[in-house]
């Protein structure tokens, strides 16, 4: 299940590194020769005999065919083609800010569905609730179309407006809502006292620059307002910047390997833990599912690994490789693994994912609590909350807490 938040192009977070190479001069290899061939001679095929001659559009032959070779390699999901637009989508999502209406959104069924609308974005001034159902955009039904589509549809330049027709699944409700786009940060880190408990409810949403100092602000908030115990939520956070997920991991481990990497040769190199980043030394529970993927497995991996922190909820999407960016003449751009990520202690998650510690479906109807929604969330609310891989993971994580305390005592009655 993939989240996105509108303004960002569909699918478009990257676990790339800083480099971001050209693609060299056309040159055939020997042993390709026949296939271009194929390839030429399908196109000319095309070119001579195709009926709907407005159909003919040599860039779209060309985008969809380089995009059919990538898809080939089968790491669905990861590498991948931009056209010049997508890559400049996601050169905003990856330096923290884009324009849109500033709310994450998710497929359910047929139907789109907003999580989360962010503080302070338009989404928040217009109301919009958790739970919506989003039936029409600017009067065009979108049931039933594909996330991203959607995504298309409501994304748009600074200043202009969209609206929206939502229905409220509790009453069935509907209302229509018009909104003026804007320019919105991102805020990837996000925290809150579980209400009732020493907990502090930790969501990385995704991995942009400048996601790793948001943690150790939030850290540093969440322990002085009490906090004895981490729930870090990794749910449906489809990754980021590989630098920011080694300098997360690193405010957890003190000391070891953040991961591996195992190039194209099978060399296996280590990548250590950032010691200048804050450390904290709290117990922490983590909750995966099926859209935590790739830089949030490596700091899953990691967790898990270096201090056997549980992972709860549900087996990780399994996107475990180094995406190294090539640049093409017209600013198209392709995506593609040229190094496998394995955890600390050597486990691949590539096409994999992680096998949760406890295995906990979130019910079919239920939405994941988010901080960000948590500010009039009561103690019995907390307790009666159909958010099964929350309360499981607050669960183990109370009576890690409580282990910790005990052997607290038992070291200092040695003195």
């Amino acid at each position: 299940m993939l989240v996105f938040v509108f303004g960002l192009v569909a699918g478009v977070f990257i676990d790339r590194q800083y480099l971001a190479g050209v693609v060299p001069a056309a040159v055939v290899p020997l042993r390709a020769v026949p296939d271009f061939l194929l390839m030429s001679r399908a196109w000319n095929l095309i070119d001579a005999h195709y009926v709907d001659r407005a159909s003919i559009k040599p860039k779209d032959m060309t985008y969809a065919a380089i995009s059919g070779m990538v898809d080939s390699l089968g790491d669905t999901g990861h590498s991948t083609f931009l056209t010049p637009d997508m890559v400049k989508m996601a050169d905003s999502v990856i330096s923290g800010h884009f324009a849109g209406i500033g709310a994450e959104v998710r497929l359910k069924g047929r139907q789109v569905i907003i999580v989360t609308p962010l503080d302070g974005t338009p989404a928040q001034r217009a109301h919009l609730r958790p739970g919506d159902i989003i039936l029409k955009v600017d009067g065009k039904d979108v049931t039933g179309q594909p996330l991203g589509e959607v995504v298309d549809h409501i994304r748009g330049p600074v200043g202009t407006e969209v609206v929206l027709e939502l229905m409220d699944p509790t009453t069935g409700k509907t209302r229509t809502v018009t909104l003026v786009r804007a320019k919105i940060p991102i805020h990837t880190v996000s925290w809150h006292m579980l209400p009732g408990t020493a907990v502090a409810d930790v969501r990385i949403s995704s991995f942009s620059k400048g996601t790793a100092e948001e943690l150790s602000h939030a850290l540093a908030a969440a322990r002085e307002a009490g906090a004895r115990g981490i729930l870090l939520d990794l749910r449906n956070d489809p990754g980021g910047l590989l630098t920011e997920a080694i300098d997360v991991a690193s405010q957890f481990v003190t000391s070891g390997n953040v991961m591996l990497e195992r190039n194209v040769r099978g060399r296996v190199r280590a990548v250590p833990v950032n010691p200048d980043v804050p450390k904290i030394h709290l117990p922490v529970v983590i909750l995966v599912n099926g859209g935590t993927a790739s830089a949030a497995e490596i700091v899953a991996g990691a967790l898990k690994d270096d201090l056997h922190a549980p992972l709860i909820g549900e087996k990780t999407f399994g996107t475990g490789t180094v995406l190294q960016q090539f640049m093409l003449p017209d600013g198209a751009a392709l995506l593609l693994a040229v190094e496998e990520w394995l955890t600390p202690n050597g486990h691949s998650f590539w096409h994999k994912g992680l096998a949760p510690t406890e295995k906990v479906a979130l019910p079919a109807n239920a939405l994941m609590l988010r901080p960000d929604a948590m500010k009039d969330l009561t103690t019995e609310g907390l307790r009666k909350s159909d958010d099964t891989q929350l309360l499981a993971g607050l669960k183990m994580l109370e009576q890690r807490m409580q282990k910790t305390a005990q052997e607290t005592v038992a070291v200092l009655g040695t003195h």
